[in-house]
């Protein structure tokens, strides 16, 4: 995992620290790291935030999920949970509340250097969303023709948003609501320390591995601030195997749990072993 927030005074970054929303030009940076081993099956690219609460209740209540379900009634009324990202201007916001507003929008691109030569590692956007997200709870307004423009037609962007939901991709089946950088940030996280699955890495070639050990780097336009509230940013490559990712939450809570019950039952042995054969039973004088 490579930390690009630019904290450090020595990182690339630090010159982007302050960036807001709208910064025009955006900034970028680029990071150097070296891959110490091959990855060799399918790699899944995420990007990581810290001390972000995306489980606080009022952020986790601030969305319409008809409006995003293609509702059209709801898209030009959306729900009063939104505020204060329900209307701007007059116009009501699509997509709505809090969590939409505060979108992640870095752009990460990979790149490796072999011999001098830079080659881009191709990055997929798509297969990232879970299905049911993509085919069901997520729709794109409906009405005559698949114009986004005409549909999303009366409503404007959230605040943040440097562009309308209807621009996030120049695919249609990857537009709109059923944009997949999308879906994937609106499930929110319960941890304030989390990562999204941002890209994915094929392996094209079973006798070649889909990443190869060598130096690499990464090219960040830098959009998404944290430095406000002590936030930091990462990218993770991962990748599994037979058993599947690697995953340490599992484990500790098991353990964590296994623990205090297996305590707790030394605990309550105790008390059996030491009070439960008392004779509980008076005497009644006659």
């Amino acid at each position: 995992q490579i930390d690009y927030t630019g904290t450090e005074p020595s990182s690339p970054c630090n010159k982007c620290l302050n960036v807001s929303w709208d910064s025009t030009p955006p900034c970028t940076c680029i990071i150097n790291f070296t891959l110490e081993h091959s990855f060799e099956s399918n790699v899944f690219m995420y990007y990581g935030l810290s001390n972000f609460y995306q489980n606080h209740r009022r952020y986790v209540k601030s969305r319409d999920d008809s409006q995003l379900n293609g509702d059209n009634s709801s898209l030009l009324n959306p729900s009063k949970e939104c505020e204060p990202y329900r209307t701007n201007e007059d116009k009501p916001i699509a997509p709505c509340g809090a969590i939409a507003n505060s979108m992640f929008n870095d752009t990460l691109e990979l790149y490796r250097i072999d011999n001098g030569t830079e080659t881009s590692i191709t990055l997929i956007k798509k297969g990232i969303a879970w299905w049911t997200d993509k085919n069901v709870k997520f729709r794109n307004p409906t009405g005559d023709g698949n114009n986004l423009t005409a549909l999303f037609q009366g409503t404007t962007k959230p605040v943040n948003w440097p562009k309308a939901v209807y621009m996030l991709d120049v695919e249609p089946d990857n537009n709109g609501f059923i944009n997949e950088d999308f879906i994937v940030w609106m499930r929110t996280a319960a941890l304030p320390t989390f990562r999204k699955l941002y890209r994915l890495i094929e392996r094209k070639n079973n006798l070649q591995p889909t990443l190869q050990a060598g130096k690499y780097f990464l090219n960040i336009t830098y959009n998404y601030p944290v430095h406000s509230f002590d936030g930091r940013k990462r990218m993770i490559l991962s990748t599994i195997s037979w058993m599947g990712g690697k995953n340490p939450f599992l484990g500790i809570a098991y353990i964590t749990v296994g623990s205090i019950c297996f305590f707790l039952g030394v605990v309550l042995l105790i008390i059996h072993h030491k009070y439960g054969n008392r004779n509980t039973s008076a005497d009644i004088p006659n």
